[in-house]
């Protein structure tokens, strides 16, 4: 049966299937339809995290039509992602560390990088709506209550909205055109995964992101992996996926748990890491908090609050601060007005990649002081730089999103959308971060916890060393090897 109209054996009624067709139709006349292009797919370099992590781009539609070359059809694996805030590419990332760490070639193919194909555009206007949507929803607590989080938590939970993703995707089918349909691939966002199986791939993973169960993230012909079993079990029964209606589940084969979605840099030097947050408040050294802003460069209130509390610290050497705004150099000019003498005390790497680099080696072993603002216009620079800096800091502080799952002491602020909520409560429960902080004096409160009390982090370091040998933090590994045993 056709995708939108049928999804594990639950029938859309009339009215859902008019509305995807309807919706298809809406980005089609907008931005075309190119199901008649023979886009060629070709193997080029990365020249940012090519070398760290193994990776080459998949190019399309940049030679003569029909073109298909540089495929590894033994070693080679397609990691599909969008660039749609941070957590996709960060996710992405981990599969590509761990495939290239058991000696296979990862490929990455962005769905938001191919501009003249319709699938582009659509993802493009996507991403706009949604980062706007991100940011209103932090100015505006009436927006926020009324649109954002019913639209997060259970508006994208619907087997409907997944109807008209799946017919929206048949759109962005044609960038897959020429790469050859045997080459597993691991999609970090359900739309290369949709977009995959509409293109006749043969072996596809759709890696599931949130612990909140949301039909959006279906690719019905793919094996769905998620990080927790409370998504297992939510996701096998289509739990709420159309109100109170009891739905037929989701087969056995369709669905496994993996565990967390983890780089295989990090997960190999958790032990060492642990052990020098450790010995560093066994010392009296600086306590030292990574600072995150998410993909849609919301928050920056809540990072002002933080560095204001933290600043009398900072400055008698009791704690350090690494402030990653990824590629939104604006966030700095913000902060410059809202946490007076933040010139200068920080010292800011922007745009040298090779000096982010090499703080991070020798922070690892030597000594922090002070304020170290990172920006990188290139987006896998800015997103890598948090990866990098985790493992020197002592205490992450994020939003419960795909940073939740990472094996470092979290500190959660409030979350943007509903369903990040889950990521925090998961956390808390296996011992490797807070509860989330909904207002800036809860947030604050865990700041001064995890800086002047014995107990907090040296808790969290032991509960993910625990967590590693349960194999909580291998769910990279246990991805790549479900994709390339589904060949043939």
């Amino acid at each position: 049966m056709e995708k939108s109209k049928v999804i594990f054996n639950n029938v859309q009624s009339d009215s859902v299937y008019k509305k995807a067709v309807k919706s298809k139709a809406k980005y089609a006349r907008k931005f075309g339809d190119d199901s008649d292009k023979n886009y060629s797919a070709r193997v080029v370099g990365n020249e940012y995290i090519g070398d760290i992590l193994g990776v080459r781009n998949i190019a399309v539609g940049d030679s003569d039509a029909g073109v298909s070359e540089g495929f590894d059809n033994k070693k080679g694996i397609i990691v599909g992602n969008i660039r749609m805030g941070f957590g996709h590419y960060r996710i992405s990332m981990a599969i590509a560390s761990a495939a290239n760490s058991m000696g296979y070639v990862p490929y990455w193919m962005d769905l938001n990088s191919y501009k003249q194909t319709t699938c582009t555009k659509v993802i493009s206007a996507q991403n706009d709506l949604y980062s706007t949507g991100s940011r209103l929803s932090q100015k505006s607590k009436l927006f926020n209550k009324i649109v954002w989080e019913p639209l997060n938590y259970e508006g994208f939970r619907k087997l409907s909205y997944n109807a008209a993703d799946q017919k929206n995707a048949e759109l962005m089918a044609p960038v897959f055109a020429n790469v050859p349909k045997d080459i597993p691939v691991v999609a970090t966002h359900v739309w290369p995964a949709q977009a995959a199986i509409h293109a006749g791939m043969e072996n596809v993973v759709n890696a599931i992101p949130d612990n909140w169960p949301m039909a959006l993230h279906f690719a019905e012909g793919s094996i769905h992996t998620v990080q927790t079993h409370y998504a297992y079990q939510g996701y096998r029964i289509c739990n709420g996926m159309d109100g109170k209606k009891v739905l037929n589940p989701m087969p056995e084969e369709s669905l496994k748990y993996v565990g967390h979605y983890i780089d295989h840099e990090l997960v190999a030097n958790i032990e060492d890491d642990c052990a020098r947050r450790l010995a560093r408040k066994a010392e009296g050294k600086p306590t030292r908090f990574l600072l995150t802003i998410g993909g849609a460069g919301a928050q920056k209130e809540i990072f002002a609050a933080i560095i204001n509390e933290l600043m009398p610290d900072i400055k008698r050497n009791k704690a350090a601060l690494y402030v990653n705004i990824g590629d939104y150099q604006n966030v700095w000019e913000d902060l410059k007005k809202m946490v007076p003498g933040i010139s200068d005390t920080a010292k800011t790497h922007f745009n040298n990649w090779e000096e982010t680099v090499k703080f991070c080696s020798d922070a690892l072993e030597g000594d922090v002081e002070g304020i170290h603002l990172f920006c990188h216009e290139n987006i896998f620079e800015a997103v890598y730089a948090t990866n990098l800096l985790m493992r020197s800091c002592d205490v992450l502080v994020t939003k419960p999103s795909e940073l939740a799952f990472y094996p470092v002491p979290k500190l959660f602020i409030r979350r943007i959308g509903g369903h990040e909520q889950w990521g925090a409560i998961h956390s808390a429960e296996i011992g490797d971060g807070t509860l989330e902080c909904r207002d800036i004096p809860h947030t604050l409160q865990m700041i001064k916890l995890f800086k002047d009390d014995d107990t907090t982090l040296a808790d969290m370091c032991g509960n993910i060393i625990r967590n590693k040998s349960l194999g909580i933090y291998d769910g990279a590994y246990r991805v790549v090897k479900i994709a390339m045993g589904m060949k043939r």
